[in-house]
């Protein structure tokens, strides 16, 4: 892929973790994966605090954000996301099991770009995780704003 900047997968189930990681493989997807395990440790990562304090490389290409997480969820992950000026264009790719229309509704009015079912079969996982990267890593184009961080 051409774009290098890191894609965040916040994903809290070991088994989905290890799944995206193999398909970003199989579709030969070499830009580095940044992992965290629940909604703060994304917050903490994107703005530099907690663990990943004095973080000042580039934002994410894309984050794609589970919903169901613990400590904080990813709906409220997002509203802070699109709440601070730093992020708030950055590319954010709901990746989740839900199929409640809510969440979809939410996700989409707290300012998601996308919205995608995790597939069950193993196959159609690794094929979509490829579009995916194709698209935000290869052909949309990213404004300024949503590639530096300010801090």
């Amino acid at each position: 892929m051409s774009n290098n900047r890191p894609i965040l997968l916040v994903e809290d189930n070991p088994d989905d973790e290890a799944l995206a990681l193999h398909a970003f493989s199989k579709n030969q997807i070499t830009n580095p994966v940044v992992v965290v395990h629940d909604g703060a440790e994304a917050l903490d990562y994107l703005f530099g605090t907690g663990s990943f304090a004095g973080n000042s490389g580039p934002l994410p290409a894309v984050v794609l954000l589970d919903l169901k997480l613990p400590r904080i969820d990813g709906l409220e992950v997002l509203r802070h996301i699109r709440a601070d000026s730093r992020t708030t264009l950055l590319p954010v790719v709901v990746l989740t099991t839900s199929r409640e229309s809510l969440d979809l509704q939410q996700a989409y009015n707290l300012g998601a770009n996308s919205y995608v079912r995790k597939p069950v079969d193993f196959e159609r996982f690794v094929q979509v995780i490829g579009l995916l990267a194709c698209y935000w890593l290869e052909v949309n184009e990213s404004s300024d704003a949503s590639t530096r961080n300010g801090y």
